[in-house]
């Protein structure tokens, strides 16, 4: 698929650059300003792209680089599931496009043979009436090249997957507002079964490091509100808010 033969969905208005120094900033400032649900901002490059917790990450050509303007109507603490929604969409799209098997990983990376290949964040704000009046998903996906020095990172070309920016973005916005408007009208239930056939293996071992410390368990499930539930010596733990780093690679368990 070319530039030429780039499709995007009717309720999808795509602004493309060749270069910003981010996605999700763009973004934001348009969802200040009133842009529409559905705006898109897709760049060749970003000078000053960012990732969790305001993490630098580097931001070349030759990778996909969107933010995506959404406004559900939802509570402001059931924003996050969108990340989930994000996710399957992704998955949904790679698997359609290339033959390389991926995992989802808590709550918002996608996986290639244990290593990163994708990540995904979220930055909203809330109106008057503490609802929730905009949300900004921010994507990138590595597709050329991953940044050097960091461990346990990777990119479709590295694990052998070839595909066009052009062609995966078209697959994975059309399956974001497919997802999207599922999410949006019944629920978290199917988004989270949907999840979880994606995700690590049943059992996976993982470090995750706290906002107060670190904890060891194993992978078990993300619960009815997105947390994820995490199988330890002590019992089962919820988590809402951490860094997962997995440990092992255990064989698939049936869910």
């Amino acid at each position: 698929m070319t530039a030429a033969q780039l499709v995007v969905p009717d309720e999808c208005h795509l602004i493309s650059l060749d270069s910003v120094g981010s996605t999700n900033e763009e973004a934001k400032a348009l969802a200040q300003s009133g842009a529409e649900a559905g705006t898109v901002v897709w760049a060749r490059e970003q000078t000053a792209g960012k990732g969790r917790h305001g993490r630098s990450w580097t931001s070349p050509r030759g990778n996909l680089y969107l933010s995506i303007i959404q406004r559900p109507n939802c509570r402001l603490a059931d924003a996050p599931q969108m990340g989930f929604v994000t996710g399957v969409a992704l998955a949904d799209a790679l698997q359609w496009l290339i033959s390389v098997p991926i995992a989802l990983k808590w709550p918002n990376d996608l996986m290639i043979e244990g290593k990163k290949a994708s990540g995904i964040l979220l930055e909203s704000a809330a109106d008057a009436k503490g609802r929730l009046d905009w949300l900004v998903i921010g994507v990138g996906v590595n597709v050329e090249s991953f940044p050097s020095g960091l461990p346990d990172v990777t990119s479709l070309r590295e694990a052998g997957a070839t595909v066009s920016i052009e062609g995966l973005l078209s697959v994975f916005l059309e399956r974001l507002f497919w997802h999207a408007d599922e999410w949006q009208h019944t629920g978290f239930r199917a988004t989270r079964r949907r999840w979880l056939s994606s995700a690590l293996p049943k059992g996976t071992e993982m470090r995750v490091r706290l906002p107060d410390g670190e904890l060891f368990g194993r992978f078990s499930s993300i619960d009815k509100r997105g947390s994820l539930l995490l199988d330890t010596d002590r019992g089962k733990k919820r988590i809402d808010v951490g860094d997962v780093f997995p440990l092992s690679p255990p064989h698939k368990e049936a869910r």
